[in-house]
């Protein structure tokens, strides 16, 4: 058999391919479109999302600035390897920011040139009808006798465009005489959906990256009957945006006036779980206006630009130390951190002055004590029913005028010296609430006065976030359209035949749509009533 004369055999052995070298413009080019293309963007939007997975496996210095610290104590040769990859930073790490705005390039790159298209195309008419329309996945034919061509037409115009399509009609003389057709077309909504999608994530990015340049988040550990006022002074810890001003903080005082938590009590498979807790603050503004108020889990306080949200409680024993002459040294009310479901909690005491030693004391709060077998304690209810506190004297310096920072949640005993339990020989102090207990070496008294109950909040200010807001519903209303809205040509042609016309319906989707056959017949249907009531 042989080869026709204009074939070109391309077998490497007999063909050297010589593909134009880019230069680097030609490079810049290819790299720009590789980054602006859908897939790119795509894999890009995952990136992020894996990114941001070590954000909730690791404790962050902004949001936990204590359980980074304690997980470098647990982890003493993994955390810093991770702190050298910014895994306690991981959002405003250089790894997560370029991931970040890679996906914004990507995204404008892609939605510029799509947006000029679509604008052209909503501006252009519906293309001119196929010779073939046969050849369309939805096709019917029909012949209308006795029925002039322009009433044929107009009933199809009119059909059509009762139906939101953008109609056009065109003439082509053939063999057979003038042809006639109307082309209509509809569905743009779902393109302007999607490119309303991705706008909206652009929108999204930016809201998220101006309120976190912009807001801040704190947090403060406030104890019934105590208050704290929106100052960067009062907060336990402060994460400020990049260009936040310490200067715009609203001026109020928040005070806890009661801490309530309901516990189940009917379903003893549940006895002792929280259903609700509700904090009631009062609330002081600048000019001395005050006002009531309640926080609870997942709903937040709104004052001034900064809501604010109920993150934990617990206990905090009020503690009074006095020395041998009966003077009061140390006096407040320490928060004890919860251990387990029961609130057995875990606290620290530190009393710098007025003794001839420096103690720390470490102690267990037991909200409802118990005794085991093995003698230890445990609280067996998380409420008040018969609390107890139990305390371990060190004495020793405390190392709090090392100029280092210390948590306050937290005693090295490593250069202490032990007064009471363990192998002291000495009972560890254990007090209930109105009972005063020796000081060991007559150092003093300590006393449990009450045991109120703390709570902790967390201030948040996100001038962004009505904007993130209004985004996400954009993302959502153009994920519906994009879904919901098929995109399809329908084509009328009108042919005479002998006393009549021949009539073609045609449709054609982009992209799979299942209702295109019912689509053709819905607009035959249609069109042969239409005609039906203008023929004369």
């Amino acid at each position: 058999m042989t080869r026709p004369l204009d074939h070109i055999d391309t077998s490497p052995a007999l063909v050297e391919v010589d593909a134009p070298r880019l230069g680097p413009a030609g490079w810049a080019r290819w790299g720009w479109r590789q980054l602006t293309s859908m897939r790119t963007a795509l894999l890009l939007l995952l990136a992020l999302a894996i990114a941001a997975v070590p954000g909730s496996l690791v404790p962050q210095r902004s949001a936990d600035p204590n359980g980074v610290t304690q997980y470098f104590r647990n982890n003493p040769s993994l955390a810093p390897v991770l702190d050298a990859v910014g895994m306690f930073d991981v959002y405003t790490s250089v790894w997560f920011s370029a991931i970040y705005l890679l996906l914004f390039v990507s995204l404008i790159g892609c939605i510029i040139p799509r947006t000029l298209h679509h604008a052209r195309a909503l501006r252009a008419a519906p293309p001119r009808t196929p010779a073939n329309l046969a050849r369309m996945p939805g096709h019917r034919q029909t012949t209308i006798e006795q029925t002039a061509e322009d009433d044929v037409v107009a009933a199809a115009v009119q059909v059509l465009r009762a139906n939101r399509y953008r109609v056009t009609s065109y003439e082509l003389s053939t063999r057979d005489g003038v042809v006639r057709s109307v082309s209509a077309e509809r569905g743009y909504l779902r393109e302007t959906g999607n490119l309303l999608f991705h706008t909206s994530l652009v929108g999204i990015l930016v809201a998220v990256g101006v309120g976190g340049g912009f807001g801040f988040t704190g947090q403060r550990v406030v104890v019934e009957g105590q208050s704290f006022v929106n100052s960067l002074a009062s907060y336990d810890s402060f994460s400020p945006g990049r260009f936040f001003d310490v200067n715009g903080l609203d001026r109020y005082s928040l005070g806890l006036d009661s801490f309530t938590v309901d516990y189940e009590q009917q379903n003893l498979d549940a006895l002792g779980q929280p259903v609700d807790y509700t904090a009631g603050v009062t609330v002081t503004t600048a000019d001395g206006t005050t006002r009531p108020g309640t926080v609870k889990v997942n709903a937040p306080l709104r004052v001034g630009a900064t809501d604010i949200y109920l993150l934990g409680n617990g206990y905090a024993p009020r503690i009074t130390v006095r020395n041998p002459a009966g003077d009061v040294v140390f006096a407040d009310d320490v928060p004890f951190l919860p251990q387990d479901a029961n609130l057995t909690s875990l606290g620290v005491v530190k009393v710098p002055d007025g003794l001839a030693q420096q103690l720390g004391l470490v102690g267990f709060f037991y909200p409802t004590q118990d005794e085991l077998t093995t003698g230890a304690y445990v609280s067996v209810y998380p409420d008040l029913t018969y609390p107890v506190l139990t305390l371990n004297v060190y004495s020793g310096d405390l190392g709090l005028n090392a100029g280092a920072p210390k948590s306050v949640y937290a005693l090295d005993t490593s250069t202490l010296t032990q007064l009471t339990g363990g192998d002291t020989g000495i009972d560890s102090l254990e007090l209930k609430p109105g009972q005063t207990r020796d000081l060991p070496a007559g150092l003093g008294t300590i006393t449990l006065d009450s045991v109120p109950r703390f709570a902790s909040f967390e201030v948040h200010s996100d001038p962004a976030q009505g904007w993130a807001l209004l985004f996400s519903l954009a993302v959502l209303a153009g994920l519906l359209l994009s879904l919901f809205v098929p995109r399809r040509r329908l084509w009328v042609k009108v042919t005479p035949q002998g006393t009549g016309v021949r009539v073609e319906y045609a449709g054609l989707a982009r992209g799979d749509d299942p209702q295109l056959d019912a689509a053709v017949a819905a607009l035959e249907k249609a069109h042969l009533a239409a005609v039906t009531k203008v023929r004369p």
